[in-house]
């Protein structure tokens, strides 16, 4: 028998105010507990998943959108925070120190939101657990201990093109953004990434953000990466402004979007029923959240969607997307196959790819 799966959808238009958002994030909440049954418990430790954008990153989901959320929430007696986990690259975020200063530089304080703001692999991502999934890349992937030991994950994903993976939502919000820096490192062991000369316009913004001093600068005329000293990162490819810097072939970014699908199952593997997870399709981006640099978006806002199944509502974003755009935003933008990572999430269990779409 075919499963299919229930996504929920708040459309807005252009230019919506903040409060009314914020209204359309509750109503799709209690939308889904009315039918799942599936809301926190009291003194249930609520992990609010999201990214804070990185400086000068202007897409990120606001926190204002999920005041009355979160609001009601605390009022059932529940425990929720915000969280992330730092950065395989070099910036602001990659230690717990600097990601909280970033959080509350991007409206993420307590004055603000009611809530704090726990870095959930610690100061310097050594605060995780291996879980055992035994599948087909991994047998333990390593996850964040404040995410992995809450009782109840409320995922806020904000819907981009990423240059590694060529499209992101709730898979890539949890099984990259979930994992320590030693599992981010690993989930992109196989990027490889190239500088193409004729392009390179001796910026030196890979140099800067480049992690392991991998890249330099050849004559005065050229990056130039060390292939033995690469470690996979991809941060190069985010910050280069000239599509200078491109990944090693189709093969590559299958085995990072495999490899995201399976630190998502290790993320969820204890969670049952009690997770929902969110996707804004607001301010979409060519790229993702962890550019430094103000982005355009490429197409006007659209929605928040919601679901209990974190594939079928990356599916359902992206069809969304593509109808609204009368082509295969993504890959035009990026280049590459991105469904990859559905595929796998759905052969794994992770959930299904056909869905029933409920305007609210």
């Amino acid at each position: 028998m075919e499963v299919i799966s229930k996504v929920w959808f708040a459309p807005i238009e252009e230019g919506f105010e903040k409060n009314g958002i914020s209204n359309k994030v509750l109503n799709l909440y209690e939308e889904i507990i009315k039918e799942k049954e599936n809301n926190p418990d009291k003194d249930d430790f609520v992990a609010v998943k999201i990214h804070f954008g990185e400086q000068e990153n202007i897409g990120y989901v606001k926190p204002d959108y999920l005041s009355k959320l979160l609001s009601k929430i605390k009022l059932e007696g529940s425990k929720p925070y915000f969280t992330d986990a730092n950065t395989l690259y070099e910036g602001q975020r990659d230690n717990a120190v600097d990601h909280s200063i970033q959080a509350h530089e991007h409206g993420f304080t307590f004055e603000n939101t009611g809530l704090p703001v726990i870095i959930a692999d610690g100061l310097l991502s050594k605060n995780y657990t291996e879980v055992e999934i035994s599948e087909t890349h991994f047998d333990r992937v390593s996850i964040a201990n404040d995410i992995l030991h809450s009782d109840y994950l409320l995922s806020i994903a904000h819907v981009t093109g990423s240059p590694a993976t060529g499209f992101g939502a709730t898979l890539k919000n949890l099984g990259m953004g979930c994992a320590s820096r030693s599992g981010k490192q690993l989930q992109h062991a196989d990027v490889k990434p190239k500088i193409d000369r004729e392009k390179c316009e001796v910026c030196g913004s890979c140099v800067k953000w480049c992690p392991v001093d991998a890249i330099s600068i050849k004559e005065g005329k050229y990056a130039i990466i060390d292939e033995e000293t690469c470690y996979g990162c991809a941060e190069c490819l985010t910050v280069c402004s000239f599509d200078a810097v491109s990944n090693l072939g189709d093969s590559t970014t299958k085995l990072l979007q495999e490899k995201i699908a399976e630190y998502t199952l290790g993320v969820l593997k204890d969670k049952g029923s009690k997770n929902i997870f969110y996707n804004f399709l607001t301010h979409v981006t060519e790229g993702c959240d962890c550019s430094s640099e103000p982005q355009e978006k490429v197409i006007d806002d659209i929605g928040i969607m919601a679901s209990t199944d974190p594939v079928a509502i990356d599916q359902a974003s992206i069809d969304l997307l593509n109808e609204k755009t009368g082509k295969d935003l993504f890959k035009e933008l990026q280049g590459m196959e991105y469904t990859y990572q559905l595929k796998h999430a759905k052969k794994i269990g992770l959930g299904e790819r056909d869905y029933e779409l409920s305007e609210i």
